[in-house]
């Protein structure tokens, strides 16, 4: 299946990637890494600082740094942004109100050049509440139809549920595989 495929065209047991998960502060942010590595997520608290989870996922290593979304934080993200091979952008689909602020964060982080042709995975969060925009209005207001120097990918999930959440891996999975080819 897809592992082997993966394991033939890396020539290794496992590759390891460092992938930088941002979005503003109650985005889901964590949940969504605590889903990732199958922990349990009733209980989260805002991340002050930053966590690190090392998750398996399709034969890969991904070494997943979550850095919180408040205010003060954000001027520090671009600080953990070398050797990234992919960013996780996490957004409130539900916060209609502060889409164009995290808007205006993405935009400044796809135009630092630590992430120039870094491929964009946009996880549009909390689709399981009735008040969420679907992932296609979200990807129209970000205008990601406009990047042009990167793949990117929107994504409807519930980081609460899991739903959304393991298609999102599978196109990390293809990323990797269409860059070994």
């Amino acid at each position: 299946g897809l592992l082997s495929v993966i394991q033939k065209l890396k020539g290794s047991p496992e590759q390891e990637l460092r992938i930088v998960l941002l979005g503003l502060d109650n985005a889901g942010k964590t949940t969504l890494l605590k889903r990732l590595a199958s922990e349990e997520v009733s209980t989260i608290t805002p991340t002050q600082g930053f966590n690190i989870k090392s998750v398996h996922s399709h034969g890969l290593k991904l070494n997943v740094w979550d850095i919180g979304g408040q205010r003060s934080i954000r001027p520090y993200w671009k600080k953990y942004l070398g050797s990234t091979d992919l960013l996780i952008y996490v957004i409130d689909s539900a916060d209609q109100k502060r889409f164009e602020e995290t808007g205006q964060e993405l935009a400044e982080l796809t135009e630092d050049e630590s992430l120039t042709g870094v491929p964009l995975l946009v996880f549009a969060n909390k689709q399981d509440l009735v008040t969420a925009a679907p992932a296609a209005e979200i990807a129209e207001g970000l205008s990601l139809h406009t990047y042009r120097d990167r793949e990117w990918q929107i994504q409807a999930c519930s980081a609460l549920s899991g739903e959304g959440v393991q298609d999102g891996m599978n196109w990390i999975s293809s990323q990797i595989v269409n860059r070994k080819k």
